[in-house]
């Protein structure tokens, strides 16, 4: 077939195949040639930009939305939506993901995706009232939904009394009618509430709940045999530290890592309050470059140092495009710990901050929290125990090949006498800082985590000695978290 044959129609309905059968870069060379030939189709530069973005082409994408708004897309809030994610999960602007929600509100004043998502934004600020007072608007708008529901619930101890939100999740869970997801949410919340209520039998029982709804509406599960196998594999992949034949180029990030719930997102905070320092927080990097690697992590042991070059400059190019350009940047995904012998081999010279904590109270900070449904493991607290056993064994491992090169920051020792703590931190990082920095007062910075609304605090030591209020629904698994 001639190359002047080949129409717009035919082009896009190649896009289609190559995006359902996962050939994404085919599928963006489709659209792209579409566009080319008929540019004024705004449905297609939306779906290239959401292409875009998956590839990790951020700028590409919004350009993509912006041409799609300009050629009068219908439903233009949800473009304005889709931008502000990519400002904030990706390229870590909350002030340019604040104006485009905005936007789109101002177009559509009852769009609740929007209101849900400018609450989060605010959330993730530490400003619980003006989150409050968005998630009240999408929960009027919406009163059926359960996402509204669960957040106002979950800011209910620091926005205004709880008791009737918590009735009226109450009445949502006795519901027949209630989903499993919607039952996870909403019960993840009311666990939350009654926690910090002091309601300590009631929130356990919540908390249970919600992670059997959590696990029947993921239809996912934690393999005990297939981890332990995996980190066997992992150990015996990386059996000596061996460095590069030569010096690597540009500057190692600063990993912080550890188990989930240990402490990682304040480090990352105290650190940002140094000179030069661009917070990363939880970048999928590592993990989607180590995924791309035939036969991994057995394969470590024959990568070249061209190959391993090769996917160093990925990383840092991919930090950069993500971040910017900085004198340190940090990468704080708390599983990357699964990662360590990928991360020496691309970055001989990285320094890695090992966060630690009480396993029990980071085993009921897990079990409390609505978590992706890939950490099938912290929905119950029998596999929660033999995922930390893991960790410790693997961490063991690296501490033995890097043990100059891996800090361990105990939080209940942070928080129990914080100076010392940090200036070590910043000691072992390397990062320049003044007095001021070592009297950690919390941070006014938007952070995308579970942590949020700790780190917008001074630092405080009530949550160490949590598990306590627990003892006795713990009493079965003590042993194997501190084992």
């Amino acid at each position: 077939m001639s190359e002047a044959a080949v129409t717009p129609d035919m082009l896009l309905r190649a896009a289609a195949g190559h995006r359902d059968a996962g050939r994404l870069a085919s599928a963006i060379d489709a659209y792209e040639a579409a566009l080319r030939l008929r540019p004024a189709m705004p449905n297609s530069w939306y779906n290239l930009a959401l292409l875009l973005r998956r590839v990790g082409r951020f700028d590409d994408a919004l350009a993509a939305y912006d041409r799609a708004l300009w050629l009068g897309i219908r439903g233009p809030e949800e473009v304005h939506l889709n931008r502000a994610v990519i400002f904030a999960d990706d390229l870590g602007r909350a002030d340019l993901a604040e104006s485009a929600l905005r936007d789109a509100l101002a177009l559509a004043p009852a769009y609740v995706p929007a209101l849900l998502n400018l609450g989060n934004l605010h959330e993730d600020r530490g400003e619980a009232q003006a989150a409050a007072d968005l998630y009240a608007r999408a929960h009027a708008l919406d009163p059926s939904a359960a996402t509204p529901l669960a957040r106002l619930l979950g800011l209910a101890a620091l926005a205004g009394p709880g008791e009737a939100l918590a009735a009226e999740a109450r009445s949502r869970l006795a519901r027949p009618e209630t989903s499993d997801a919607e039952r996870a949410e909403i019960g993840f919340a009311l666990a939350g509430a009654l926690d910090r209520g002091g309601a300590w039998d009631d929130a356990f029982a919540a908390a249970t709940a919600a992670n059997a709804a959590q696990r029947r509406a993921s239809r996912s599960g934690y393999d005990r045999a297939a981890h332990e196998a995996l980190v066997d594999r992992i150990i015996a992949a990386s059996p000596a530290a061996t460095p590069p034949a030569r010096a690597p180029e540009g500057k190692a990030p600063l990993f912080i890592l550890g188990l989930f719930r240990s402490g990682s997102t304040l480090a990352e905070q105290i650190l940002a309050q140094g000179e030069g320092v661009a917070t990363g927080g939880e970048l999928d990097i590592v993990a989607e470059l180590a995924a791309a690697i035939p036969g991994y992590p057995e394969a470590l042991a024959a990568l070249s140092d061209e190959a391993a070059a090769g996917l160093r400059a990925d990383y840092l190019a991919r930090l950069d495009a993500m971040r910017g350009q900085a004198a340190f940047h940090t990468d704080k995904r708390p599983d990357n710990f699964l990662h360590l012998g990928f991360i020496k081999r691309l970055f001989p010279e990285a320094r890695i901050i090992h966060t630690v904590r009480d396993p029990a109270d980071t085993a009921v900070s897990q079990f409390f929290l609505h978590l992706d449904p890939a950490m099938a493991y912290a929905t119950d607290l029998a596999d929660i125990a033999h995922w930390q056993r893991q960790y410790r064994r693997l961490m063991a491992h690296w501490e033995t090949l890097w043990p100059q090169d891996i800090h361990r920051l105990d939080y209940d020792a942070l928080v129990a006498a914080p100076r010392p703590a940090i200036e070590a931190l910043f000691r072992f990082a390397g990062i320049p800082h003044d007095a001021a920095a070592l009297d950690y007062g919390g941070t006014a910075r938007a952070v995308r985590t579970a942590s949020a609304g700790q780190v917008h605090q001074p630092l405080y030591a009530r949550a160490s000695g949590r598990w306590r209020h627990y003892a006795r629904q713990l009493a079965p698994y003590v042993d194997d978290l501190r084992g």
